[in-house]
């Protein structure tokens, strides 16, 4: 073997079972897994901003639909994903981590059966994933303007995927700020990571006339204080007490049901942004008026995340691997075919399909062990001063949190935290050079340029 080759042994022995279960799922569940209504959604063959989430997912698909091929879409995300994790790889170990050490941190990401559901999977959580990570993992390996520019484009664009990621442009912007690297890779970031997000806007702001990325913002954190919204103590005025829920806190569903379901009083509400526009404000009200509900209510989402089981849900859930295929309903069978260009059902073939379902019960990161290796990685990165680690485990700690603030837990919605984590607790790990001493950039540059007149002094 190749010297090459054997200083990587350990992440090409980690390679070839990762991409032998993506095989399996392409043979075992073809062409694709759905996600209720949203995969259709995306599948749509006339591009149009979303209402509920923005359609930045639907150019990836509008891109590859001239093949015809759903399965083409499921293997382009597993190999966006298999490149990440060995990008990721790549990155630890030029910051010192040898070869076994910087495999071992991105299993995780090679290994998840939540990560390789996510990839299978016509939904945006995959791209969204891959378009964080890779922004932060380049700020991490090389702040140039070139790089925050690319940076902030991913950043960008992955606000366009998934709204969550819009938090993480802030947070680049005060890392490169907080590291004083100067005003030029601040200013490319921020205007590359407007542009998509800009662009987007303006399309919808032509389209249907709001300038947003979405149309549900306040419908969603309207969902949210069903959990605990008591209109005896908001006392809305008329135009929103049509909102009001119509049951007991002890009986409610929880919070996305509220979006859906025929129960809802947004039902009650005519119009897309005027509904959004009266969720919105509601939703504002309930929380200044019941500031403790509504932090209870966070807490008892941010608790799911001490849950060791993940797999324990119902054989109906989508997150659960099938055992056997069923036809499409009617309502969307055409869109899924128009991009199939025919039969689109997900079929289930065995032994492919048995084997995943059998590693779904095992083959995971719990999240106890997710929390707690991020809270020590960000407390070694503080004690350290490894301030590269802070980056990613921020975005990670961000990921985690915000969903239950702004909308509701989900186990999709942790997921993109887990290669950013894994990023963080390498820098970590990589050495005290990262960390205690680790000079600031402007430190840096002088130290070099002095070195530098030494050198020319020695010369002469």
């Amino acid at each position: 073997m190749d010297h090459r080759l054997r200083a990587h042994r350990a992440l090409i022995i980690a390679l070839v079972p990762a991409v032998a279960l993506r095989a399996a799922a392409v043979f075992g569940y073809s062409p694709a897994l759905y996600f209720w209504a949203d995969s259709f959604a995306f599948l749509r063959e006339d591009l149009a901003p979303g209402t509920t989430r923005p359609s930045g997912y639907s150019f990836l698909l509008a891109l590859l639909r001239p093949a015809h091929s759903l399965t083409l879409v499921t293997v382009v995300q597993h190999l966006l994903v298999l490149a990440l994790a060995t990008g990721l790889y790549a990155l630890l170990r030029k910051r010192g981590l040898p070869g076994w050490g910087a495999t071992l941190l991105v299993t995780p990401l090679l290994f998840d059966e939540f990560m390789l559901l996510l990839e299978h999977m016509i939904m945006a959580d995959a791209l969204f994933t891959v378009l964080v990570t890779a922004a932060i993992a380049l700020l991490v390996w090389r702040v140039t303007p070139v790089t925050c520019a690319v940076a902030g484009l991913l950043l960008g664009c992955s606000g366009v995927t998934r709204t969550i990621g819009l938090p993480l442009l802030g947070l680049a912007a005060g890392y490169l700020m907080f590291r004083r690297y100067g005003w030029r890779p601040l200013l490319a970031l921020a205007l590359a990571g407007i542009l998509p997000l800009g662009a987007y806007a303006t399309w919808a702001k032509a389209e249907n006339g709001s300038f947003a990325l979405t149309r549900a913002d306040g419908t969603f954190l309207w969902s949210r204080t069903m959990s605990f919204a008591d209109c005896r103590v908001i006392n809305p005025e008329p135009r929103l007490a049509v909102l009001c829920p119509g049951m007991p806190v002890e009986q409610r569903p929880y919070a996305p049901h509220w979006l859906w379901e025929e129960f809802s009083p947004l039902t009650k509400v005519r119009g897309v942004d005027r509904r959004n526009g009266l969720a919105g404000e509601f939703a504002r009200r309930a929380i200044l008026s019941q500031p403790g509900g509504y932090l209870a209510s966070v807490a008892v989402d941010l608790r799911k995340l001490l849950a060791w089981e993940r797999t324990g849900s119902t054989e109906k859930s989508p997150y659960k691997l099938p055992a056997t295929g069923k036809d499409l309903p009617a309502s969307v069978r055409g869109t899924a075919e128009s991009y199939e260009a025919g039969p689109a059902a997900t079929r289930v073939a065995e032994p492919y399909a048995g084997v995943l379902r059998a590693y779904q019960r095992v083959g995971y990161l719990p999240f106890p062990l997710l929390v707690l290796g991020l809270v020590a990685t960000l407390v070694a990165a503080l004690v350290r001063r490894c301030e590269e680690a802070l980056l990613p485990g921020l975005a990670a700690l961000a990921l985690l949190v915000a969903p239950p603030f702004l909308a509701a837990y989900d186990v999709r919605y942790v997921i993109p935290a887990i290669p950013l984590a894994c990023l963080a607790a390498g820098l970590v790990l990589a050495g005290t050079r990262l960390g205690h001493g680790n000079p600031r950039p402007q430190e840096a540059h002088r130290g070099a340029r002095h070195r530098r007149r030494h050198a020319q002094a020695g010369n002469s």
